[in-house]
């Protein structure tokens, strides 16, 4: 497989992101299958595996951090803190929280459900608009200057807020949605990453399974899959997305790939300083993917792909308004 640099290392160029072992995506997988899935990927090649506080409640940080403890020398492990879980009297609630004191305590619970004393890449999930970016920074500077994170890495920011972060401690990569459906990284972060040595994780290349190839219709998934509030899924955002999808399904037949891989591929040829971050729960699909790697794509492939999937031919917003406000970036 190919390579890319990120936090100092070198790791293949196709990252896991565990997100969906344990949520956002309906019925997640059993943790057997969890644990099948996170051995193969490391047995394929992978390297890079990112999860968050986030993510199940802590209970995805437990899982990779359990099975993958006999490897851990071996792998770059990602974490995120800043917006976590916090127990309310009605139950556990998710809270974006950046003061320096939260994103300590985020940490230390991080490290202890990953069953590791340091993290090799601990992202500020969400860039908390009432604190300042520098009072943010500063808090995982000191968890850097403390042994307990490696480098640090910011999520869903704009070039603007990079590059003061990057005044008060280096930014060692960016995690934020880009996919040939999701192109706002092409406005200002892309190049910003690249100015400062940063590297880009695109996280949901696949566009939350948009781009695998099969209609998804949001109003028939549960209340428990986020798509089902997208408005990209929904209504007549979705029929002319679908006809959209059909366009580009025939690229990926006349290039001779899935449509998964075709996405991944499109990213892997945009840029060196970008890591695609797919995410599954299936063990085909991990495979499937990692298969983007050997698919090579010409510039007229590249030009076909943005001519057809771009933002003037993408409907609807990728999220609905609360969660828009909660991200610092230019959205379409």
């Amino acid at each position: 497989m190919q390579t890319r640099n990120i936090a100092g290392r070198t790791v293949p160029a196709i990252g896991l992101g565990c997100m969906n072992l344990n949520h956002a995506y309906g019925n997640p997988p059993s943790a057997e299958e969890g644990e099948r899935l996170l051995l193969t990927a490391f047995d394929a090649g992978v390297r890079l595996f990112d999860t968050a506080a986030l993510y199940g409640f802590g209970r995805n940080e437990e899982l990779v951090g359990r099975v993958l403890k006999t490897r851990r020398q071996d792998i770059l492990l990602c974490s995120k803190g800043g917006m976590a879980p916090v127990q309310f009297p009605d139950g556990l609630k998710r809270v974006i929280d950046g003061r320096p004191e939260a994103i300590r305590r985020n940490c230390e619970d991080s490290l202890r459900r990953l069953g590791t004393d340091v993290i090799d890449l601990y992202y500020l999930h969400r860039w908390q608009k009432t604190v300042p970016i520098e009072d943010s920074v500063g808090a995982l500077a000191d968890l850097v200057r403390a042994g307990k994170v490696r480098t640090i890495g910011l999520s869903e920011v704009s070039a603007v807020t990079l590059r003061k972060a990057h005044a008060v401690h280096p930014i060692a990569a960016v995690q934020s949605e880009y996919s040939l459906w999701t192109r706002n990284a092409e406005i200002a972060v892309l190049q910003a990453c690249a100015d400062i040595g940063a590297t880009y994780v695109a996280f949901s290349p696949v566009a939350r399974g948009f781009l695998c190839g099969q209609p998804i219709d949001g109003s028939t998934l549960p209340a428990s899959d986020l798509r089902s509030t997208m408005p990209r899924f929904l209504g007549e955002h979705l029929a002319a997305n679908l006809r959209m999808q059909a366009a580009y399904n025939a690229i990926a037949r006349d290039v001779g790939c899935t449509p998964a891989q075709l996405a991944i591929a499109w990213l892997l040829h945009k840029a060196p300083h970008i890591i695609p971050l797919p995410g599954t729960g299936k063990v085909d699909h991990l495979l499937e993917d990692l298969g983007a790697a050997d698919v090579v794509l010409d510039s007229a492939t590249m030009a076909r792909l943005e001519a057809t999937v771009n933002q003037r031919t993408v409907s609807g917003p990728r999220y609905a308004a609360q969660a828009t406000a909660e991200v610092d970036t230019e959205t379409f």
